[in-house]
């Protein structure tokens, strides 16, 4: 944890398990960071990334209105759910969607969760692949160029043969509106 977190405050990209598939992250914050992932990932800047939080204050910091409905979904959901909302704050911009949206999601898994807590910040949460080809569900999966560009990989849960899966995605508006996205 403490190398990540190290790895994360001085603007490195790491891979990591998250609450769902193996990801890549970075400080949300921090645009040059962000868009290395983007350059990484081989992806257009222009699609906005997913990023975790460890708690309800670290996403009312984050974001600029919360509507009540997202803690509700928050409450009730039963897998891991990615919440966009209308406006990000204090987030790298390039980071956010062109409608300068945020798709955020409150982890509950250890390590990822305790990421966040000890970066104080929120995490970029991305899937490590190369941007069109499969998302890696366990670790050996990763493709070695991933694994090349990051500055560090998380040891925690490298052996687990669990497949995972993405989270599901819902946009809310701010008047309550609940589109599923995935």
């Amino acid at each position: 944890m403490a190398e990540a977190v190290r790895v994360l405050k001085a603007g490195g990209v790491i891979l990591y398990p998250t609450d769902t598939i193996w990801g890549l992250g970075c400080d949300a914050t921090n645009a040059e960071a962000v868009q290395r992932i983007y350059d990484i990932k081989q992806r257009e800047d222009n699609k906005a990334l997913i990023v975790l939080a460890d708690s309800h204050a670290m996403i009312d910091r984050y974001v600029a209105e919360v509507p009540d409905v997202a803690w509700d979904v928050i409450e009730l959901a039963d897998k891991p759910t990615t919440i966009i909302f209308d406006k990000g704050r204090n987030l790298a911009p390039n980071l956010l969607g062109q409608d300068d949206s945020v798709a955020m999601r409150l982890s509950r898994e250890v390590f990822s969760a305790q990421l966040c807590f000890h970066l104080r910040r929120p995490v970029v949460s991305t899937s490590a692949n190369i941007s069109g080809k499969p998302a890696p569900r366990i670790f050996c999966d990763i493709d070695d160029e991933i694994r090349r560009r990051v500055d560090y990989i998380v040891k925690y849960r490298q052996d687990d043969r669990t497949p995972a899966a993405p989270s599901s995605i819902l946009k809310l508006g701010s008047g309550g509106e609940v589109a599923i996205i995935r």
